[in-house]
Order: C-alpha cells, then structure tokens, then sequence
C-alpha cells in the first residue's frame, strides 16, 4: 500500500530517559528532548526508522530466553555490526549486558537497561 511506512518502534520501560539515552549513545543517534518523562524519542539522523522509549509504569522485565511463566519478550532489536567483538565492547560501554544464552556465533545477545534483548551481528 502506499503512503503507509514503519517510522518508530517503541519500547516499553520504568524509566524512558535511561533507556533513550542508551540507545542514543549505542547508536550514536540524537536523543530527542526529555523533558517529558513518559516518553523519549531516539532519531535516526539517516532518517530510517527510530526508537521511542515510552513509560510503562508497570514494567516487567522479560525474560531471555523465556519459559511458561516467564515474561516473555514482545520484540528485539537487530543491530549489525562491522566488527562482533567491538560492537559487543561497545555496547557494554554503553550499558547493555551480554545474555546467558548465545546461540549462534555470528550474533550476540545483549540486554538492554530495561531487560529488553537486542542482537548485535556481522554478515557471513
């Protein structure tokens, strides 16, 4: 259909401002203004789709990899990367946390500061 296109996904969190500017320094994209706490926008400066942080007052954090009962994840994130190594690097600068379970080895699995997983990984 035309005139319709994916412009943002917005991730769910207790605390927008930290989690915007996580995203903002791992992508090395502009935080958008913070001065309203339940909601923070994370421009794409190549003007592709962007990220939203948008308060959830009550967050749970989802579980990676889920089981019955868990919180299970609603999206991810899939970020490629030059280099496996220096992405992950940078992403723990960051703030993210490498997952537990890392099941393919050309992507790694990180956590982001809301507990929402992201891929970091290279083509080949």
């Amino acid at each position: 259909m035309q005139g319709i296109r994916l412009s943002t996904v917005t991730l769910g969190t207790s605390d927008p401002v930290t989690l915007a500017r996580f995203y903002a320094r791992l992508l090395g994209w502009t935080l958008g203004p913070t001065d309203d706490p339940a909601w923070v926008g994370v421009w794409n400066p190549d003007g592709g789709v962007s990220i939203a942080c948008q308060l959830e007052k009550n967050h749970v954090r989802p579980t990676w990899p889920g089981a019955p009962g868990d919180q299970q994840m609603q999206v991810h994130l899939e970020i490629q990367v030059d280099d496996l190594q220096s992405g992950l690097q940078h992403a723990r600068r960051c703030g993210a946390r490498m997952a537990g379970n890392q099941p393919q080895a050309n992507v790694r699995v990180c956590i982001d500061p809301a507990g929402h997983p992201f891929c970091l990984w290279v083509a080949g």
